[in-house]
């Protein structure tokens, strides 16, 4: 008998003997499992603020510090992006996509115009407003789904709800006039971004179960929507480049030249398609309710390096506007918990 074999032998005939010492490996094991689930809950919720923040911080370096004219040409390149990298981990098994078929894409295409939209307001916003501002007001998207899904889905808010959606009304309000770099366009392309959020957040579900239906398997998964939502903002962007008439911007900009500018971009459209896949882990190891209110809280540091960092020109009143809108926020996203928990 070997001593590898001795060891297991007195190993198991020593558990056989006194059972607490089998009951402490027990408690042991489970108090690992506790730990390596709280690690993974901390780890993918710090993946999830990173990214999140990153790519609002990036996009703002490339279209103001580089002062990058072309807004959609960027919002085309990230999402090209995404489609490469999405598209070599499915055929390498890493996941799982659903089969583009013409049935998938009929049903899809409405959504994803409001999708394209969404992001490219999003891209003429972020270019005039400090980054600050834009969480401040992108707080109204969260007032017009609230209306939304009274009046379609006949769903019924709370009364703290809509105190907090009136906290946020406020801030809004207040951030603007007190907004030392105030520039009227920008602010009209964000209050066009809070009505396509709301319009995409709203129709998404209706559109999902109807997509499930002509899906192979039956199902959709994340995965299958960012491809889906990627491809097919491809040639709808490529047509919106030349409505806007980027072409002439881009075929005379010195930037593309730049190997460091594209090397930007590229982490920029790597930084979008990671939100995808680190808002699904954190997800999984937490719940809607913590990835709810760990959303909002993530607003407040945001702001804050988005000041730092632009050196954005700010007052009292309008820091006080903006970190009252971010604990409206704040207060909002504990309100939605605490409806979902009573029903």
């Amino acid at each position: 008998m070997g001593k590898e074999q001795m060891k297991t032998f007195s190993r198991d005939e020593f558990d056989l003997e006194g059972g607490k010492v089998e009951k402490d490996r027990e408690k042991i094991i489970r108090g690992t499992r506790v730990v390596k689930f709280h690690n993974q809950a901390l780890l993918s919720g710090l993946a999830y603020c990173i990214s999140s923040c990153s790519m609002i911080l990036i996009n703002k370096f490339v279209l103001s510090s580089y002062d990058f004219s072309a807004g959609i040409s960027l919002m085309l390149y990230q999402n090209l992006v995404s489609v490469v990298v999405v598209s070599i981990s499915s055929v390498l098994g890493i996941i799982s996509t659903e089969p583009l078929t013409w049935r998938l894409i009929r049903v899809w295409l409405p959504v994803n115009v409001i999708f394209v939209g969404m992001l490219i307001t999003s891209m003429f916003s972020l270019r005039y407003i400090n980054v600050a501002m834009v969480t401040v007001l992108k707080n109204v998207t969260n007032v017009i789904t609230a209306v939304g899904e009274m009046y379609l889905f006949k769903k019924h808010h709370e009364s703290r709800v809509w105190a907090a959606l009136f906290l946020m009304i406020i801030s809004a309000i207040s951030g603007g006039i007190t907004d030392l770099s105030f520039h009227s366009v920008g602010y009209m392309w964000q209050i066009i971004n809070c009505f396509l959020t709301a319009s995409y957040s709203l129709t998404l579900r209706r559109v999902m179960d109807t997509a499930k239906q002509v899906t192979r398997s039956g199902n959709l998964n994340e995965f299958s929507m960012v491809l889906l939502n990627n491809i097919l903002s491809l040639p709808l962007g490529v047509l919106l480049i030349f409505v806007f008439n980027e072409v002439d911007y881009l075929s005379n900009t010195p930037l593309l030249k730049m190997p460091m500018f594209w090397l930007v971009m590229t982490s920029s459209g790597l930084l979008g398609l990671a939100i995808s896949f680190t808002s699904m882990w954190f997800l999984h190891q937490t719940g809607a309710t913590t990835y709810s209110l760990v959303g909002s809280l993530n607003k407040i540091p945001l702001s804050i390096a988005g000041i730092l960092l632009f050196k954005v020109p700010t007052s009292l009143e309008n820091c006080a506007s903006i970190l009252f809108g971010l604990l409206a926020g704040v207060f909002f996203a504990k309100a939605k918990m605490r409806g979902r928990s009573q029903t």
